[in-house]
């Protein structure tokens, strides 16, 4: 049985920097409880020390007529049962659920652990696709550059080609081709490999030829053979799994890359 429970968090949340600080204070209570009690505006009021007019403003800010609508709807999130949804919410919701259960099948936890190795030694780091994979790629190196990883993304061909000439045992290649066959990226982790370089593709192809030129295989999901899996962004499966390295990587050393993703934050902020 396949349980959906439409919740207010999201919306909460979507709109917490719009939120006064009073706001804060009930949008942090109703974010962070986890159990049934009165919801009424009085009770939550003296619970709050807020008052039932901030409760109001609060609710219509999260685009509700008011309190008791928001309390209704809240207060759905306590009961386990079926959502009326149309078809195409049901099924993009379960073709994200099997891409996950699938991503959870193929992940090879020793295999994360050697390529976080690899990314702790590298001196710099290359991250390379077309298409859908090249934006999976260039999130990469946003992710990553934030922890302190010297990463850069490519993703226009002529560059791929280039950049393999430079390539050494202080490098480290990742290639992200769903399909396997993608010719540039295949060319630089190949000429990449030759010059000593570690490389790592990402892809949903089984293929060991490819081994001949990539340290590390690493499988994805592929769409195709997923229920309705035309429904999906094609670098989801490849972002699912990219999140899996992050989370590994980030837990070596965690104080010191959480600090340094603060600090970028920081220096971002000072911008504006």
């Amino acid at each position: 049985m396949e349980y959906y429970v439409k919740s207010v968090i999201p919306i909460i949340e979507s709109n917490y920097e719009n939120f006064t600080t009073v706001e804060r204070t009930i949008a942090d209570f109703f974010m962070n409880n986890q159990e049934r009690m009165d919801f009424s505006s009085k009770r939550i009021s003296e619970h709050l020390f807020v008052s039932e007019a901030s409760l109001s403003r609060f609710a219509k800010k999260c685009g509700y007529r008011g309190y008791r609508e928001f309390v209704y709807q809240y207060e759905e999130t306590f009961v386990e049962k079926d959502q009326p949804m149309t078809g195409h919410t049901r099924m993009a919701l379960n073709a994200y659920q099997e891409l996950l259960n699938k991503t959870y099948s193929l992940l090879n936890e020793q295999q994360i652990g050697r390529i976080c190795r690899f990314l702790g030694e590298a001196s710099r780091v290359f991250v390379c696709g077309v298409g859908s994979s090249g934006l999976a790629a260039r999130e990469m190196e946003t992710r990553f550059m934030r922890i302190g990883v010297n990463i850069y993304s490519i993703q226009d061909q002529d560059l791929m080609r280039m950049r393999a000439v430079f390539q050494n045992q202080t490098s480290l290649v990742f290639g992200l081709s769903i399909s396997g066959a993608t010719k540039d990226v295949l060319y630089l982790l190949r000429e990449a490999h030759k010059n000593g370089a570690k490389t790592i593709l990402l892809t949903a192809r089984n293929k060991e030829i490819l081994d001949e030129f990539c340290d590390e295989r690493v499988l994805v999901p592929s769409l195709k053979y997923l229920d309705h899996g035309n429904v999906i962004s094609p670098q989801f499966p490849l972002l699912v799994m990219l999140d899996m390295i992050y989370s590994y990587y980030i837990e070596q050393d965690k104080q010191e890359k959480e600090g340094w993703h603060v600090d970028t934050v920081r220096a971002v902020q000072k911008r504006n």
